[in-house]
C-alpha cells in the first residue's frame, strides 16, 4: 500500500488546500455565496417552480438512462464516433449556455437594474463564480480523464472506475443546476428549451459513460447501472440551481450567469480537450456545430 492510501481524507484534503491556497479560497467563498443565496430563498421559494425543476432535472436523468441502454448489447464504439457524439454534446452545452442562460440573465439584469451595463456585470460575476466553483471541485474532487490521466486530491486512493464515475459526476452536476436556474423564476420560455437541450445531450453522453465503463472490463449490467447512477445528480443539481436563483430578484441574472459560467467551464476545461486526444478534431467540431445549431433552433421555436 502506498503512502498516499495510507493517509486519511482530512490529512489528504488539508494538504491538498497548502498547496493550493487559492483554490481553496475561491471554492470556500463560492460554496458560502451559494448556502447563502440557497437559504434565503428556501423560506420565499414558489414550490411549483421546484416542482418544475425536478422534473427537468428528472428529464435530463431518463436521457442519461436511456442513453446507456446500448451498452448491454455492444461492448465498444469507434473513437470517431464517441468523439462525434461528444463534439454534439458539447455544442448544446455551449448553445445552452449562451442563448439559454447568459443573454436571458443579462435581459433579467438589465430590467432589474435599469442598466445594460450593470444587468452584464452581474451576468458576469455570476460567470465568474461558477468557474471558481467548478475550477475548485475539479482540483479537489478525484476523478480521472481519458487522456490526461487521474488528478485531484486523493485520488491514489479511489479505482480507476469510482474516478471515472465522478468525472462524469463533475459534468452532470453544472447541467443540473443550469436545469433549475432555468426555472427559478418559473419563465417556462427558458426552462423548456435549456432541459430539452441538456436531455438531448445526455443521450450520447449516458452512452459513452456505460460503453466506457464495459471497455473497462465490467460487465453489461453493472456498467449501465453506474452510468444511470451519474444521471441521479441532475435532479440534485436542479433542486439547487432553483434554490440558489429564486430568492433575491438579483440572485436570478446571477444564478443563470453562475450555471453558464459552470457549463462553459466544463465543456472548455473537460469535453472539447477529450474529443481532441485521438487526432479526431474535425468530427468532433463537426459534430459541436450540429449540436450548436440544434440547440440554437431549439431555443428559438421553443423560447
Amino acid at each position: 500500500m502506498s503512502h498516499a492510501q495510507e493517509l486519511s481524507w482530512f490529512t489528504i484534503f488539508r494538504t491538498h488546500s497548502s498547496n493550493h491556497p487559492y483554490i481553496t479560497i475561491g471554492l470556500v467563498s463560492s460554496i458560502v455565496l451559494i448556502t447563502f443565496l440557497v437559504v434565503d430563498a428556501v423560506f420565499g421559494a414558489h414550490q411549483i417552480y421546484s416542482q418544475y425543476a425536478f422534473i427537468g432535472g428528472t428529464a435530463g436523468f431518463v436521457a442519461t438512462a436511456l442513453g446507456t441502454i446500448p451498452a448491454l448489447f455492444i461492448k465498444d464504439i469507434p473513437r470517431k464516433l464517441s468523439d462525434a457524439m461528444l463534439g454534439f454534446a458539447a455544442g448544446m452545452m455551449l448553445a445552452a449556455a449562451a442563448f439559454s442562460l447568459l443573454l436571458p440573465g443579462v435581459e433579467a439584469g438589465t430590467e432589474f437594474l435599469n442598466s445594460p451595463f450593470l444587468g452584464g456585470m452581474v451576468v458576469i460575476v455570476g460567470m465568474a463564480i461558477g468557474v471558481i466553483l467548478m475550477l475548485g471541485l475539479d482540483e479537489f474532487v478525484p476523478h480521472e480523464h481519458l487522456d490526461s490521466g487521474p488528478c485531484g486530491a486523493g485520488y491514489e486512493k479511489c479505482s480507476g472506475a469510482w474516478l471515472f464515475v465522478f468525472a462524469i459526476a463533475l459534468h452532470n452536476f453544472p447541467e443540473g443546476m443550469a436545469i433549475g436556474v432555468g426555472y427559478a423564476q418559473g419563465d417556462l420560455s427558458v426552462g423548456i428549451p435549456l432541459t430539452t437541450a441538456i436531455a438531448l445531450q445526455d443521450i450520447p453522453e449516458g452512452l459513452a459513460v456505460a460503453v466506457t465503463l464495459r471497455a473497462t472490463g465490467f460487465k453489461p449490467g453493472f456498467s449501465v447501472l453506474i452510468a444511470m447512477a451519474t444521471g441521479l445528480l441532475e435532479p440534485v443539481g436542479a433542486l439547487l440551481g432553483v434554490s440558489l436563483a429564486g430568492g433575491f430578484l438579483i440572485a436570478y441574472p446571477i444564478g443563470l450567469g453562475l450555471a453558464g459560467g459552470a457549463m462553459l467551464f466544463v465543456v472548455s476545461h473537460e469535453v472539447i480537450p477529450e474529443t481532441h486526444g485521438e487526432g479526431n478534431k474535425t468530427l468532433a467540431t463537426m459534430g459541436l456545430m450540429i449540436g450548436f445549431a440544434l440547440m440554437m433552433f431549439l431555443d428559438t421555436t421553443l423560447g
